[in-house]
Order: structure tokens, then sequence, then C-alpha cells
């Protein structure tokens, strides 16, 4: 049994999703679950008409029916314009993205789970009738009905027990035949009392991981629009090198660190089972890609960057003058907790402590709502934040180009520079 994965780039367009079409024609041999992302950027679209998101009435029926336009114009394509069921469910979907999208407001979090998972029950709607319609025999399912989670809107945390008990009593029984295939959406889950859920942006690869746990998959694929995993982004670097082999335990360093080839939680399920999980390109699927397995260490070894922008640095300092201690710490850190704020670099001195946040005017907001009360709050925006692995100072200053340093950071075989773009 096997485990794919395919991201928004791979079923933006109707080319994309025909290509996609037959990269999972050829692997037919045995069960197969697919996990798909919502298409394009859709995400981001639908990120601008959460409840309580600041635009006006026409602005907000302008976006829903710009993320109905681009959907529906690759499914009349896909499907020749002819009548096809498909565009029922298509139309039931958008119907309730509307009512939700036009909700009155509760709490970000929640809202925000409610309306972007949408995106995600739009694409596997779309891709698995497309396949069907080519006789490519395959089982849509719910996978909020699957993985289950607590109820930390916007970062799920799994349950892993109650979800192998779902996968194997839902997923299981309908890929006993060797053809057999499931069609299901990644980022989203779903709550006991059923809620939606997300697991983290980008989060699409943690499903396809918690899936592959529960089922024993004999491998994940993740298939992205580059060669395998490159030592740098190559929209920041010209030339790159593809990495053939990485260390399960590398690769869970460089997801922490930002990897955007991978999401953070995905390697430790496969690890705990020692399932490989290979990345390959869905440009030219018969190339040889890169594995994340248990190697030794990276092949071929070189520095590996990672670049994040649109960072965020905040300097806090408590308001009575006392020094940053474990108190103020602990208040700190429980309303990052509260508001699901991931932390990407902290640094502390005697009076200030410094963290490095992804920038969110929302929950930027809401964080100096519940700080400053007892402590000062400064913060640069428009920053980027540089990872390099296995660094020297002639790399550092190469890539810094001399601006300006905010925040640094040295391990032995890692460095972290917080810079102005």
């Amino acid at each position: 049994m096997r485990v794919f994965k395919f991201g928004g780039a791979s079923v933006n367009s109707v080319s994309a999703i025909k290509n996609m079409a037959n990269i999972v024609s050829q692997y037919q041999d045995r069960p197969l679950v697919v996990v798909i992302s919502a298409m394009g950027k859709t995400t981001n679209l639908l990120e601008k008409i959460i409840p309580g998101i600041p635009n006006n009435e026409t602005e907000h029926y302008e976006l829903l029916q710009q993320c109905y336009d681009y959907h529906l114009t690759i499914a009349k394509e896909l499907f020749d314009d002819a009548p096809n069921d498909t565009f029922v469910k298509l139309d039931n979907l958008f119907d309730n993205l509307k009512e939700t999208s036009f909700s009155k407001p509760t709490e970000y979090n929640y809202d925000y789970d409610r309306v972007v998972s949408f995106g995600e029950l739009i694409s596997t709607t779309l891709v698995s009738g497309y396949l069907n319609s080519l006789g490519i025999r395959n089982t849509w399912i719910d996978v909020r009905q699957v993985i289950r989670t607590d109820n930390n809107y916007r970062e799920g945390i799994v349950d892993f027990n109650t979800t192998c008990t779902l996968v194997n009593k839902t997923l299981r029984p309908l890929l006993q035949d060797p053809k057999s295939m499931v069609i299901t959406q990644g980022f989203i889950a779903g709550t006991e009392t059923g809620a939606t859920t997300t697991l983290g942006r980008e989060g699409s690869d943690y499903s396809a991981s918690i899936l592959s746990y529960c089922l024993n998959a004999e491998s994940m694929t993740i298939w992205k629009d580059v060669p395998g995993f490159l030592n740098a982004d190559p929209k920041f670097f010209k030339e790159t090198v593809k990495i053939n082999k990485i260390p399960f335990n590398e690769a869970i360093e460089l997801a922490y660190y930002g990897a955007s080839v991978i999401h953070p939680k995905t390697v430790k399920p496969i690890q705990n089972k020692g399932i490989k999980l290979n990345i390959k390109s869905f440009v030219d699927p018969s190339a040889e890609g890169s594995i994340i397995g248990p190697f030794d260490s990276i092949e071929p070894l070189t520095p590996l960057y990672i670049f994040k922008n649109n960072q965020t640095l905040i300097s806090i300092q408590p308001k009575d003058f006392s020094f940053i201690a474990e108190d103020n710490l602990h208040t700190i850190f429980a309303v990052l907790a509260e508001l699901n704020i991931r932390v990407n670099m902290m640094q502390n001195s005697a009076l200030s402590f410094s963290l490095c946040i992804d920038h969110n005017e929302i929950l930027l907001k809401k964080l100096r709502g519940k700080l400053e009360k007892d402590f000062r709050l400064v913060y640069n925006s428009n920053l980027q934040l540089i990872t390099i692995r296995y660094y020297n100072q002639t790399i550092i200053d190469s890539i810094v180009g001399g601006r300006n340093i905010l925040l640094q950071q040295r391990a032995r075989t890692t460095t972290q520079l917080l810079v102005e773009l």
C-alpha cells in the first residue's frame, strides 16, 4: 500500500490535473491513498473571507465569485462541459462556503478552520470526479471523519490512537483490491464533536504521514514541482543541489527551521514506523527524486539554506523594570500557546525577551492586547529569517550581503540570522 500527496501546484490547472491523473494511473498495481491540497492559491483567497476579516460585502462577494469561477472553469474543461454529478457537488460546497463565510464571527482560529477547509473539500471533489470519469476508479473520503484532533484550532493535535482506529475502520476496507484508490484531503481534520480543525499551514504533508503511519504503508511520496529535496529554494538560488538521501533526523531539523519542501510534523510518524518518504517531481515523474529514510548522513553533504520572508521581530520588556525571569516567560509563552503563535527564533537578555514570528496582523493585535498591560512591546516587520546548516563565515557574509542583522544565533552546524529585506 502506498500513500501519495499532491500539493496545490500539482492540481492548479487543467493540464496539471491531467498530469496528476496520468501519474496515479501508472501506480495501480497495489492499493493507493491519494492526499490532495487545495488548488493553487485557494487557501490564500479563503483567508480573506473568514468571518470578521475587514472587507465590505461587495469585496466579499467578489472573492467568493473569483473562487467559484476559478474552479468551475477548470471543471468545465475537464468534463468538456458535459453533465456530471461533480458539478452538483461543487455547487453544494460553494453554497455551504458562502453561508459559512458570511456567518457571524466567533473566534478567529475556529472561524479560520471552518472556512479554509473548503479549499481541500472542493479540490478533492473535482479531482475524484475527473478520475472516475477516466475509468480510474476511486472512493472520495472526508478526512475529517478519519483524522481526529483536539479542538486546538489552526494547529490541531492529533489523537493517533483514535485516528488509527478510524482509519482501520473506514479506509482499510476500501483498500483490499490491488487497484483500489482512496482520494482524500490534506491539511484538515475533525474533532470528536464534529468541528473542523486544520493541522497547521501547509499541513497536507502531515496528513499523508498520519495516514501512512496508521496504514503501515510501504512508502509515502510527496509530488512537487522540484526534482527532489534541494539544498535551497530555487526562488532564492539560481543554482541548487539535489540531496539524494536525507536521514530522518536531518529532515526533521530542516523542516523545523522552515524547509518548504515538507511540513515540520511530517517526518516523525513515518520515522517511528520506518516508512521511507520519497520526494519526486510531477514535472518529470520518471526522475529519481530524493529519499528520506534511515541513513547515517545526507548525500551529498553540502550547505543547506532556508529563507522565511514576512517575519516580525517582537521585543518584550516588563513595565516594572524587573528581569526577564521564569514567571515573565511563563506568562508570555502561555499567551503564545493560547493564540497558536509559532516562534521561529527567540532570544532573551536580562531585561528583554525577543521572538521572531510569521507576520499576521490579526494575531499580532491579539498578542499586544494580552501583553501590553504588564509588558512594553516593540516590533519590526518586513524581515527575512535565514537559516544555514553546515555554514562558515564566508557563506554567511555572501548571503547577508551587508544587510543589518537584528538577531543572530549560532550552534555547531546551524546558524540563524534575522535581517532587514
